[in-house]
Protein backbone atom coordinates (compact mmCIF):
# COMPACT_ATOMS: atom_id res chain seq x y z
CA UNK A 1 0.00 0.00 0.00
CA UNK A 2 1.08 3.49 -0.97
CA UNK A 3 1.61 5.68 2.48
CA UNK A 4 1.57 9.53 2.58
CA UNK A 5 4.30 9.69 -0.56
CA UNK A 6 2.05 8.73 -3.25
CA UNK A 7 1.33 11.61 -1.12
CA UNK A 8 0.61 14.25 -3.28
CA UNK A 9 -0.39 13.03 -6.38
CA UNK A 10 -3.88 12.71 -7.00
CA UNK A 11 -4.53 8.89 -8.76
CA UNK A 12 -5.67 8.39 -11.94
CA UNK A 13 -9.32 7.68 -10.33
CA UNK A 14 -9.03 11.32 -8.94
CA UNK A 15 -8.26 12.85 -11.98
CA UNK A 16 -10.88 13.80 -13.70
CA UNK A 17 -12.76 15.18 -10.77
CA UNK A 18 -10.09 16.70 -9.52
CA UNK A 19 -9.14 19.10 -12.65
CA UNK A 20 -13.11 19.85 -12.49
CA UNK A 21 -12.67 20.88 -9.07
CA UNK A 22 -9.50 23.17 -9.32
CA UNK A 23 -11.25 24.51 -12.60
CA UNK A 24 -14.28 25.38 -10.80
CA UNK A 25 -12.19 26.92 -7.72
CA UNK A 26 -10.69 29.38 -9.68
CA UNK A 27 -13.78 30.28 -11.93
CA UNK A 28 -15.44 31.19 -7.99
CA UNK A 29 -12.42 33.02 -7.32
CA UNK A 30 -12.46 35.38 -11.21
CA UNK A 31 -15.79 35.93 -10.27
CA UNK A 32 -15.43 36.99 -7.05
CA UNK A 33 -12.34 38.61 -7.35
CA UNK A 34 -13.53 41.19 -10.46
CA UNK A 35 -16.62 42.44 -8.84
CA UNK A 36 -14.91 43.04 -5.81
CA UNK A 37 -12.26 45.25 -7.74
CA UNK A 38 -14.84 47.20 -9.05
CA UNK A 39 -16.42 47.93 -5.44
CA UNK A 40 -12.93 48.94 -3.72
CA UNK A 41 -11.69 51.11 -6.54
CA UNK A 42 -15.19 52.97 -6.70
CA UNK A 43 -14.66 52.86 -2.94
CA UNK A 44 -11.54 53.80 -2.66
CA UNK A 45 -11.82 57.11 -5.58
CA UNK A 46 -14.72 58.16 -3.05
CA UNK A 47 -12.85 58.48 0.16
CA UNK A 48 -9.22 59.10 -0.61
CA UNK A 49 -8.05 55.86 1.06
CA UNK A 50 -4.72 54.67 -0.88
CA UNK A 51 -5.36 51.30 1.37
CA UNK A 52 -8.57 51.03 -0.74
CA UNK A 53 -7.10 51.55 -3.68
CA UNK A 54 -4.33 49.26 -2.97
CA UNK A 55 -7.01 46.15 -2.53
CA UNK A 56 -8.61 47.54 -5.69
CA UNK A 57 -5.44 46.75 -7.20
CA UNK A 58 -4.65 43.33 -5.19
CA UNK A 59 -8.01 42.49 -6.93
CA UNK A 60 -7.19 43.08 -9.80
CA UNK A 61 -3.61 41.18 -9.94
CA UNK A 62 -5.52 38.61 -8.40
CA UNK A 63 -8.49 38.38 -11.58
CA UNK A 64 -5.68 38.89 -14.09
CA UNK A 65 -4.05 35.36 -11.72
CA UNK A 66 -7.32 33.97 -12.12
CA UNK A 67 -7.35 34.44 -16.13
CA UNK A 68 -3.89 33.15 -15.80
CA UNK A 69 -4.80 29.96 -14.50
CA UNK A 70 -7.52 28.73 -16.06
CA UNK A 71 -5.30 29.30 -19.40
CA UNK A 72 -3.29 26.69 -17.69
CA UNK A 73 -5.47 24.28 -16.84
CA UNK A 74 -7.22 24.33 -20.09
CA UNK A 75 -3.93 24.33 -22.44
CA UNK A 76 -2.06 21.50 -20.01
CA UNK A 77 -5.12 18.70 -20.48
CA UNK A 78 -4.16 19.11 -24.17
CA UNK A 79 -3.22 15.21 -25.22
CA UNK A 80 0.38 14.23 -26.11
CA UNK A 81 0.98 15.17 -30.14
CA UNK A 82 3.99 14.18 -32.47
CA UNK A 83 5.60 18.00 -31.55
CA UNK A 84 4.97 17.59 -28.12
CA UNK A 85 5.33 13.64 -27.09
CA UNK A 86 5.41 13.99 -23.50
CA UNK A 87 2.37 16.06 -23.23
CA UNK A 88 1.50 19.82 -22.73
CA UNK A 89 1.77 19.37 -18.39
CA UNK A 90 4.25 21.70 -17.44
CA UNK A 91 2.59 24.11 -19.48
CA UNK A 92 0.29 24.78 -16.90
CA UNK A 93 3.98 26.22 -14.99
CA UNK A 94 4.74 28.23 -17.16
CA UNK A 95 1.42 29.93 -17.03
CA UNK A 96 1.27 29.75 -13.46
CA UNK A 97 4.65 31.12 -13.26
CA UNK A 98 3.10 34.23 -15.46
CA UNK A 99 0.24 34.30 -12.33
CA UNK A 100 2.77 35.08 -10.18
CA UNK A 101 4.10 37.94 -11.72
CA UNK A 102 1.01 39.47 -12.49
CA UNK A 103 0.72 39.16 -8.50
CA UNK A 104 3.78 40.80 -8.11
CA UNK A 105 3.71 43.86 -10.65
CA UNK A 106 -0.09 44.56 -10.83
CA UNK A 107 -0.43 44.18 -6.76
CA UNK A 108 2.64 44.42 -4.94
CA UNK A 109 4.54 47.08 -6.51
CA UNK A 110 1.30 49.47 -7.02
CA UNK A 111 0.32 48.83 -3.30
CA UNK A 112 3.92 49.95 -1.97
CA UNK A 113 4.33 52.59 -4.66
CA UNK A 114 0.42 53.99 -3.30
CA UNK A 115 1.49 53.72 0.43
CA UNK A 116 4.65 55.37 -0.05
CA UNK A 117 3.37 58.33 -1.93
CA UNK A 118 0.72 58.49 0.79
CA UNK A 119 3.28 58.68 3.61
CA UNK A 120 5.13 61.05 1.60
CA UNK A 121 2.38 63.56 0.51
CA UNK A 122 -0.42 62.53 2.66
CA UNK A 123 -3.96 62.54 1.18
CA UNK A 124 -7.05 64.12 1.95
CA UNK A 125 -9.95 61.38 3.66
CA UNK A 126 -13.05 61.26 2.69
CA UNK A 127 -15.72 59.71 3.91
CA UNK A 128 -14.86 55.99 4.68
CA UNK A 129 -18.69 54.67 5.14
CA UNK A 130 -18.91 53.42 1.43
CA UNK A 131 -15.51 51.93 1.88
CA UNK A 132 -16.24 50.19 5.31
CA UNK A 133 -19.45 48.76 3.36
CA UNK A 134 -17.13 47.74 0.66
CA UNK A 135 -14.48 45.66 2.71
CA UNK A 136 -17.81 43.77 4.56
CA UNK A 137 -18.61 42.60 1.32
CA UNK A 138 -15.66 42.29 -0.09
CA UNK A 139 -14.91 39.86 2.88
CA UNK A 140 -18.06 37.38 2.50
CA UNK A 141 -17.27 36.94 -1.18
CA UNK A 142 -13.10 36.27 -0.52
CA UNK A 143 -14.48 33.99 2.58
CA UNK A 144 -16.66 32.04 0.17
CA UNK A 145 -14.06 31.93 -2.34
CA UNK A 146 -11.07 30.63 0.26
CA UNK A 147 -13.92 28.06 1.40
CA UNK A 148 -14.26 26.81 -1.85
CA UNK A 149 -10.54 26.27 -2.44
CA UNK A 150 -10.16 24.21 0.81
CA UNK A 151 -12.66 21.78 0.54
CA UNK A 152 -11.37 21.05 -2.41
CA UNK A 153 -7.77 20.53 -0.32
CA UNK A 154 -8.99 19.10 2.37
CA UNK A 155 -10.86 16.49 0.06
CA UNK A 156 -7.68 15.57 -1.91
CA UNK A 157 -5.75 15.86 0.94
CA UNK A 158 -8.13 12.75 2.74
CA UNK A 159 -7.78 10.84 -0.62
CA UNK A 160 -4.41 11.03 -0.24
CA UNK A 161 -3.70 10.18 3.58
CA UNK A 162 -2.02 13.18 3.95
CA UNK A 163 -2.69 16.49 6.35
CA UNK A 164 -4.07 19.91 4.46
CA UNK A 165 -1.24 21.85 5.19
CA UNK A 166 1.45 19.45 3.90
CA UNK A 167 -0.96 18.60 0.66
CA UNK A 168 -0.94 22.66 0.36
CA UNK A 169 2.91 22.87 0.67
CA UNK A 170 3.48 20.16 -1.31
CA UNK A 171 0.96 19.72 -4.25
CA UNK A 172 2.11 20.33 -8.18
CA UNK A 173 -1.77 21.49 -8.35
CA UNK A 174 -0.15 24.93 -8.49
CA UNK A 175 -3.60 26.22 -9.60
CA UNK A 176 -5.55 25.57 -6.06
CA UNK A 177 -2.56 26.51 -4.35
CA UNK A 178 -2.54 30.06 -5.82
CA UNK A 179 -6.59 30.38 -5.05
CA UNK A 180 -5.97 29.56 -1.45
CA UNK A 181 -2.62 31.50 -0.70
CA UNK A 182 -4.22 35.12 -2.98
CA UNK A 183 -7.94 34.39 -0.82
CA UNK A 184 -5.76 34.11 2.31
CA UNK A 185 -3.82 36.89 1.47
CA UNK A 186 -7.14 39.35 0.68
CA UNK A 187 -8.86 38.42 3.70
CA UNK A 188 -5.35 39.61 5.39
CA UNK A 189 -5.53 42.94 3.65
CA UNK A 190 -9.10 43.19 4.08
CA UNK A 191 -8.50 43.40 7.97
CA UNK A 192 -5.27 45.88 6.87
CA UNK A 193 -7.27 47.99 5.10
CA UNK A 194 -9.88 48.51 7.55
CA UNK A 195 -7.45 48.91 10.08
CA UNK A 196 -5.71 51.74 8.15
CA UNK A 197 -9.07 53.79 7.57
CA UNK A 198 -9.63 53.21 11.21
CA UNK A 199 -6.38 54.37 11.87
CA UNK A 200 -7.31 57.65 9.68
CA UNK A 201 -10.74 58.14 11.65
CA UNK A 202 -9.28 58.40 14.30
CA UNK A 203 -6.30 60.18 14.17
CA UNK A 204 -7.50 62.52 11.53
CA UNK A 205 -4.08 61.26 9.98
CA UNK A 206 -3.34 59.80 6.53
CA UNK A 207 -0.22 57.69 7.70
CA UNK A 208 -1.96 55.08 9.13
CA UNK A 209 -3.73 54.24 5.66
CA UNK A 210 -0.35 54.99 4.28
CA UNK A 211 0.89 52.45 6.39
CA UNK A 212 -1.74 50.10 5.61
CA UNK A 213 -1.20 50.07 1.79
CA UNK A 214 2.79 49.11 2.87
CA UNK A 215 1.86 46.07 4.60
CA UNK A 216 -0.12 44.90 1.92
CA UNK A 217 2.33 45.61 -0.83
CA UNK A 218 4.38 43.42 1.50
CA UNK A 219 2.14 40.66 2.11
CA UNK A 220 1.61 40.33 -2.29
CA UNK A 221 5.57 40.18 -2.23
CA UNK A 222 5.56 37.45 0.18
CA UNK A 223 2.18 35.69 -2.17
CA UNK A 224 4.17 36.04 -5.62
CA UNK A 225 7.57 34.97 -4.16
CA UNK A 226 5.96 31.97 -2.74
CA UNK A 227 4.25 30.83 -5.66
CA UNK A 228 6.51 32.25 -7.82
CA UNK A 229 9.19 29.63 -6.66
CA UNK A 230 7.11 26.51 -6.22
CA UNK A 231 5.79 26.75 -9.87
CA UNK A 232 10.19 27.15 -10.68
CA UNK A 233 10.83 24.20 -8.92
CA UNK A 234 8.35 22.14 -10.98
CA UNK A 235 9.58 23.81 -14.45
CA UNK A 236 12.91 22.71 -13.65
CA UNK A 237 11.92 19.63 -12.74
CA UNK A 238 10.47 18.16 -9.60
CA UNK A 239 11.26 15.00 -8.19
CA UNK A 240 8.73 12.57 -6.67
CA UNK A 241 8.90 12.24 -2.45
CA UNK A 242 11.31 9.90 -1.23
CA UNK A 243 8.67 7.36 -0.05
CA UNK A 244 7.46 7.63 -3.67
CA UNK A 245 11.18 7.13 -4.81
CA UNK A 246 11.48 4.13 -2.25
CA UNK A 247 8.36 2.08 -3.53
CA UNK A 248 8.95 2.47 -6.85
CA UNK A 249 12.25 1.09 -6.72
CA UNK A 250 10.55 -1.92 -4.59
CA UNK A 251 8.18 -2.37 -7.03
CA UNK A 252 10.82 -3.02 -9.58
CA UNK A 253 12.05 -5.07 -7.71
CA UNK A 254 9.52 -7.71 -6.97
CA UNK A 255 9.83 -8.03 -10.76
CA UNK A 256 11.42 -11.48 -11.61
CA UNK A 257 14.39 -11.06 -13.89
CA UNK A 258 15.46 -7.39 -12.57
CA UNK A 259 17.70 -8.02 -9.80
CA UNK A 260 19.33 -4.11 -9.05
CA UNK A 261 18.00 -0.77 -10.27
CA UNK A 262 21.01 0.85 -10.50
CA UNK A 263 19.66 4.59 -11.43
CA UNK A 264 16.40 5.82 -10.73
CA UNK A 265 14.73 8.65 -11.85
CA UNK A 266 11.38 10.45 -11.38
CA UNK A 267 10.06 13.62 -13.32
CA UNK A 268 6.67 15.45 -11.88
CA UNK A 269 5.11 16.50 -15.19
CA UNK A 270 1.79 17.82 -13.79
CA UNK A 271 -0.63 16.90 -11.04
CA UNK A 272 -1.17 13.84 -11.98
CA UNK A 273 1.19 12.60 -14.30
CA UNK A 274 4.63 11.55 -13.55
CA UNK A 275 7.88 9.68 -15.30
CA UNK A 276 9.96 7.10 -14.35
CA UNK A 277 12.86 6.39 -15.90
CA UNK A 278 15.84 3.82 -14.63
CA UNK A 279 18.72 1.83 -15.40
CA UNK A 280 18.18 -1.72 -14.16
CA UNK A 281 20.37 -4.99 -13.49
CA UNK A 282 19.03 -8.33 -15.24
CA UNK A 283 19.68 -11.64 -14.38
CA UNK A 284 22.77 -12.65 -16.37
CA UNK A 285 21.16 -16.21 -18.05
CA UNK A 286 18.03 -13.70 -18.71
CA UNK A 287 17.34 -13.87 -22.49
CA UNK A 288 16.17 -11.14 -24.35
CA UNK A 289 12.81 -12.33 -24.41
CA UNK A 290 12.57 -12.04 -20.83
CA UNK A 291 13.84 -8.68 -20.50
CA UNK A 292 10.96 -7.78 -22.54
CA UNK A 293 8.29 -9.59 -20.73
CA UNK A 294 9.83 -7.80 -17.06
CA UNK A 295 9.92 -4.39 -18.66
CA UNK A 296 6.37 -4.83 -19.33
CA UNK A 297 5.66 -6.39 -15.80
CA UNK A 298 7.40 -3.43 -14.26
CA UNK A 299 5.45 -1.28 -16.20
CA UNK A 300 2.14 -2.47 -15.15
CA UNK A 301 3.06 -3.16 -11.41
CA UNK A 302 3.91 0.55 -11.13
CA UNK A 303 1.14 1.81 -12.84
CA UNK A 304 -1.11 -0.37 -10.36
CA UNK A 305 1.09 1.05 -7.29
CA UNK A 306 0.55 4.71 -8.42
CA UNK A 307 -1.96 4.80 -11.11
CA UNK A 308 -0.21 8.38 -11.61
CA UNK A 309 2.76 7.16 -13.82
CA UNK A 310 1.88 7.51 -16.92
CA UNK A 311 5.29 7.13 -18.75
CA UNK A 312 7.92 4.20 -18.08
CA UNK A 313 11.31 4.31 -19.18
CA UNK A 314 13.32 0.89 -18.06
CA UNK A 315 17.22 1.05 -19.51
CA UNK A 316 18.92 -2.41 -19.03
CA UNK A 317 22.43 -1.72 -17.76
CA UNK A 318 25.14 -4.21 -16.68
CA UNK A 319 25.56 -4.08 -12.96
CA UNK A 320 28.98 -3.95 -11.37
CA UNK A 321 30.10 -7.09 -10.98
CA UNK A 322 28.65 -7.97 -14.68
CA UNK A 323 31.54 -5.45 -15.98
CA UNK A 324 34.61 -6.59 -13.69
CA UNK A 325 33.77 -10.00 -14.33
CA UNK A 326 33.65 -9.25 -18.26
CA UNK A 327 37.23 -6.97 -17.75
CA UNK A 328 38.76 -9.80 -15.65
CA UNK A 329 37.95 -11.78 -19.25
CA UNK A 330 39.18 -9.61 -21.47
CA UNK A 331 36.14 -9.51 -23.21
CA UNK A 332 33.92 -6.48 -23.66
CA UNK A 333 30.10 -6.19 -21.93
CA UNK A 334 27.92 -6.96 -24.86
CA UNK A 335 24.98 -4.55 -23.96
CA UNK A 336 23.63 -1.11 -23.95
CA UNK A 337 25.73 1.86 -24.44
CA UNK A 338 29.30 1.91 -25.49
CA UNK A 339 31.83 -0.22 -24.73
CA UNK A 340 32.47 0.47 -21.07
CA UNK A 341 28.70 -0.94 -20.47
CA UNK A 342 27.33 1.99 -19.19
CA UNK A 343 24.11 2.45 -20.77
CA UNK A 344 24.50 5.61 -22.47
CA UNK A 345 23.44 5.69 -26.15
CA UNK A 346 21.23 2.52 -25.82
CA UNK A 347 18.96 -0.01 -24.16
CA UNK A 348 15.48 -1.41 -24.24
CA UNK A 349 12.40 0.48 -23.44
CA UNK A 350 9.44 0.40 -22.48
CA UNK A 351 6.96 3.63 -22.84
CA UNK A 352 3.66 4.23 -22.84
CA UNK A 353 2.39 7.58 -23.91
CA UNK A 354 -0.76 7.28 -23.96
CA UNK A 355 -3.18 9.93 -21.88
CA UNK A 356 -5.41 10.31 -19.12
Amino acid sequence: MPGPAADILPTMSDEKSAGGESTFTVIVAAVANLGIAVAKAVAGLISGSSAMLSEAAHSVADTVTEVLLLTALKRSEKPADEEHPLGYGPERYIWAMLASVATFVGGAVFSLYDGIHTLTQGEDLGDPLISYVVLGVAFLLEGYSLRTGLRQVRGEAARLGAAPTRYLRRTPDTAVKAVVMEDSAALVGLLLAAGGLLGGQLTGSGVWDGIASILIGVLLVYVAWVLGRSNAQLLIGRPVPPSMRTGVREELLTVPHIIDVLELTTLIQGPTEILIAAKVDFRDVASAEQVEWACEEAEQQLRERYPSIKRVYLDPTPGVAQRRRARAGGNPVVGPGDGEGNGDGGGLFTDRLDNP
